[in-house]
């Protein structure tokens, strides 16, 4: 498995409040004030959780390559498995992130088709919907665009497996500062799973949790599924005697 990262621009309407009382109505009417990546850096929390939020409707997990149609290309269904949308920091400018799962290395025709996909995607299919979603930050609401008329394209980052790999290949995620919501926390370590190619795995994890009435044995399972705090150290095999060790 390699991950391939699709970067892209970010850009938002920002509604400030400006009063105790709120007026939705009147601003339905009015244009927000206009961030880039740039500005809103400091708001890659909030707009990270409405991702999360738009990843987890119904029993789908996200995965927009469940939408992608074979005929379009057999080739790039069979080796892409998935592709998950987040936000990153990435030179300096908070981006959109399409992180695609795929069984072997992409020819240039099938990445086009790839970035021609997600256009597609961030235009018309899930970033359409996500930027109707109202963000709220601590002195407004933003409606965050994956897509802009001018000046999109991809920036493409392939990220190869080492050679070196250790056989553990958990994902890390931290449980400290997390807001206590297990469902929100059972849904980070899912994308991470899944970015990590172990999408059977983030069912699994989810089908065990779902099921768990303790909020602390469902944090255990989790921890069995991504390194947190909680995991089990790695066991290593004891070391061997040298022949003048033995007694």
């Amino acid at each position: 498995m390699l991950t391939i990262k699709l970067y892209s621009p970010l850009t938002a309407d920002f509604f400030p409040y400006e009063e105790e009382e709120y007026d939705w109505y009147e601003r339905g009417m009015m244009d927000g004030l206009p961030l880039s990546g740039e500005d809103l850096q400091d708001c890659q929390a909030s707009i990270q959780e409405m991702v999360d939020s738009a990843n987890q409707l119904g029993n789908w997990d996200g995965n927009l390559m469940d939408y992608f149609k074979e005929e379009r290309s057999p080739s790039l269904k069979e080796k892409a498995v998935c592709a998950l949308v987040s936000v990153e920091l990435h030179k300096g400018e908070l981006c959109g992130c399409t992180t695609v799962t795929a069984k072997e290395p992409l020819t240039e025709s099938e990445l086009t088709d790839l970035q021609d996909y997600m256009t597609g995607q961030f235009s018309d299919g899930w970033g359409e919907g996500f930027e109707q979603r109202d963000i709220e930050v601590s002195d407004g609401v933003l409606n965050v665009h994956f897509w802009q008329p001018e000046k999109f394209a991809f920036e493409t980052e392939i990220c190869l497996p080492a050679p070196d790999a250790q056989k553990d290949m958990r994902p890390e995620m931290d449980l400290l500062g997390k807001d206590g919501n297990i469902f929100s926390i059972m849904a980070r370590a899912s994308q991470l799973l899944r970015e990590n190619g172990q999408s059977q795995q983030a069912k699994e994890m989810c089908d065990r949790v779902c099921v768990c009435l303790n909020y602390q044995k469902a944090l255990q399972i989790i921890s069995e599924y991504v390194k947190t705090e909680l995991s089990d150290p790695p066991q290593h095999e004891p070391k061997k005697k040298d022949r003048g060790d033995a007694r």
